[in-house]
């Protein structure tokens, strides 16, 4: 009985073992900080079989309900994943953005930072790349493919990614703030003109961040329109395959899957909706979202 008790707690001490060296929390030197990373191996896979980079949404970080799922389930479909972490100018970040923090990153920060771990993927080895981007991060993800051909770059993979219409931007943070957003970028503009980008705007709401520090510069970033920030708009500038995954019920984009019927004869894209899932594709549309990916990428 003590042996069969004994070879029961080996086996599983040898199974969680197995799981722990097929995740590892890997580091980046960037621009004088440590980026981070959570690099998941599928069974009996290397990281020169292919990554899939996972791109996180709006002042999250790499450990969201949605990113560490879709890693297990992906890693389940014998794929391999590096989920990042965009820094938002802190040194090695950790957890959702904390809003006492102040605010001098930009949007578009995530793109250089995109940049910077497909090198480090390619240094390793990495032939094949996957770009995985959600939400904000799928708008990042799409704006760094649709400026970067780089042969390693095989595929792109856009969940519900960020929609930008000036209107509903405005609209939505006069519901949210009970101000007018229109002044304040106004300030910030000016600031930028004048050479004072650095400065800081006390006391103002920013993204997700009620009553917190901003540069005028990263307010911009955020909030001055540009088509770029419309992901629909970027997917054709893309030169190579794109499965878009959109949610049926996704409050937060409700408008994404309107804007993405006119690449319904693009042949590089494939749209596929997910009928029963949100913005965050939980429980079992994320089983289905992870079985979707890996059949597009077989094909």
């Amino acid at each position: 009985m003590i042996q069969k008790l004994t070879g029961i707690i080996l086996f599983f001490y040898l199974f969680l073992l197995s799981g722990i060296i097929h995740a590892e929390e890997v580091t980046l030197p960037y621009k004088g900080i440590t980026l981070n990373a959570n690099l998941e191996f599928s069974q009996n896979k290397s990281i020169t079989d292919g990554v899939i980079l996972i791109v996180h949404g709006t002042l999250g970080h790499k450990g969201m309900e949605i990113t560490s799922t879709l890693q297990q389930l992906l890693k389940d479909n014998g794929l391999n994943t590096l989920a990042i972490n965009l820094s938002y100018n802190i040194d090695n970040r950790s957890g959702m953005y904390d809003c006492k923090n102040l605010h001098k990153h930009k949007h578009t920060d995530a793109i250089s930072e995109i940049g910077a771990w497909i090198d480090w993927l390619k240094k390793r080895g990495v032939k094949e790349i996957v770009l995985m981007g959600h939400s904000r991060g799928g708008n990042q993800a799409a704006w760094f493919a649709s400026q970067n051909n780089d042969p390693a770059i095989k595929s792109v993979i856009l969940v519900a990614p960020m929609t930008w219409d000036e209107k509903a931007v405005s609209k939505s943070y006069k519901e949210r703030y009970k101000k007018e957003l229109q002044p304040l970028l106004e300030k910030a503009q000016k600031l930028i003109k004048s050479g004072k980008g650095d400065t800081v705007l006390t006391h103002t709401d920013f993204l997700y961040c009620e009553d917190t520090s901003v540069t005028a510069e990263a307010f911009v970033s955020y909030y001055a329109p540009d088509k770029k920030m419309d992901t629909p708009f970027l997917i054709p500038q893309i030169k190579r395959p794109v499965f878009l995954a959109l949610a049926k019920n996704d409050a937060i984009m409700p408008d994404l899957i309107e804007k993405a019927s006119v690449l319904a004869n693009v042949k590089t894209v494939h749209i596929k909706v997910f009928e029963m899932a949100d913005h965050f594709f939980r429980d079992l549309n994320a089983e289905e979202l992870a079985d979707e990916i890996a059949g597009f990428l077989r094909r």
